[in-house]
């Protein structure tokens, strides 16, 4: 017996406009501006989410910049379909649709928005899951994009488990650090490429090995791996498959935008046709923003398996500052923006 449809719950009258961040060109972090919107609706599958905290991601910074260019046709040809910046949000479910049967006003959730840079954010049910319980609202923003590419990177593309040997290159960043942790989780052991000033951030994540990329280069190395995920894309792809054990699996993860039209399309072009022409798994992937897969991220954090590791946290009205410094490419794990207190 299905459950009766919610009946939507009333949106803030007293709020029918709010704070948000948005953009009316593509361009630098100076392009974004702090304006007064109208405060977005929700259809019959989704719940309206009172944002406490939105994480920052390098793909949001591509889509203020309208990078690649041949994406332009999916974010907006001449500028962004939706001006308010932000995907990654944790907050308090304030109304649900008349069809959402697993939240209630009132319920603390993270996951998935399209506009998560504001006082309030619609998000569809199925890409949310309740809020892990031990992490702060910052904390909880930072995990679904970085979280789920590792966790789909690691559990379902590279089929990790106990006694693999695993490399991530670029461990200290945002999906580095994730995977990492999940890697461990399931049994493997870990090596976690980086930069001097991370070893120990890296190593205090659980990595069995860290190597320091300005005093060793991995690739030049006598040790294989089972499976590498590469997050920086600065090492040829023979290089890599150099230290791929002769069933291993390379995920080329590098989101390079030094060309400007593909980004790293012409990496995922060349690693489709070799993986026809060699015993090595090259994979890519696009990640699926599934509640499912945020309930297991929450289990793993509430059992302390997973810990989100947190560079900084701006206010709402810095998100420029944030995304410039996201946009640099030398944040430790995650960058996250504190909302609560910025509804008109």
């Amino acid at each position: 017996m299905t459950a009766a449809p919610r009946a939507i719950s009333a949106r803030p009258s007293a709020r029918s406009t709010m704070t948000a961040i948005t953009q009316d060109a593509y361009g630098p972090p100076s392009v974004l501006e702090t304006r007064q919107v109208a405060v977005p609706d929700i259809d019959a599958t989704q719940v309206l989410v009172r944002v406490h905290a939105a994480g920052v991601n390098i793909a949001d910074w591509a889509i203020m910049n309208g990078l690649p260019y041949i994406a332009r046709p999916v974010y907006g040809l001449r500028k962004p379909k939706n001006p308010v910046r932000g995907t990654d949000v944790a907050g308090t479910v304030e109304a649900v649709g008349s069809a959402v049967t697993r939240f209630k006003p009132g319920d603390e959730v993270f996951g998935w928005a399209d506009g998560s840079f504001a006082a309030y954010a619609a998000a569809p049910e199925d890409k949310v899951a309740l809020k892990p319980s031990t992490v702060s609202f910052e904390q909880a923003a930072a995990v679904p994009l970085a979280g789920l590419v590792a966790l789909q990177a690691v559990r379902d593309h590279g089929k990790v488990g106990p006694g693999m040997k695993v490399l991530v290159n670029g461990a200290s960043g945002g999906i580095g650090s994730f995977a990492v942790q999940i890697a461990k989780a399931l049994g493997a052991d870990v090596t976690g490429v980086t930069s001097t000033r991370n070893v120990e951030l890296v190593r205090s994540i659980g990595a069995d090995h860290v190597i320091d990329y300005s005093q060793e280069n991995f690739t030049q190395g006598k040790r294989t791996y089972d499976f590498i995920l590469d997050n920086v894309s600065n090492h040829s792809m023979a290089d890599l498959r150099r230290v791929l054990t002769s069933a291993g699996m390379l995920i080329p993860n590098g989101g390079r935008f030094d060309n400007r039209w593909f980004a790293s399309g012409g990496l995922v072009v060349r690693a489709k046709l070799m993986d026809r022409f060699s015993d090595h798994q090259l994979r890519t992937f696009l990640v699926a923003i599934t509640a499912e897969d945020l309930d297991e991220l929450r289990e793993l954090i509430e059992a302390g398996k997973v810990t989100p590791v947190m560079d900084r946290v701006y206010p709402l009205a810095e998100a420029a500052a944030a995304m410039r410094h996201v946009g640099d490419g030398h944040a430790r794990g995650k960058v996250a923006i504190s909302v609560i207190g910025g509804a008109a």
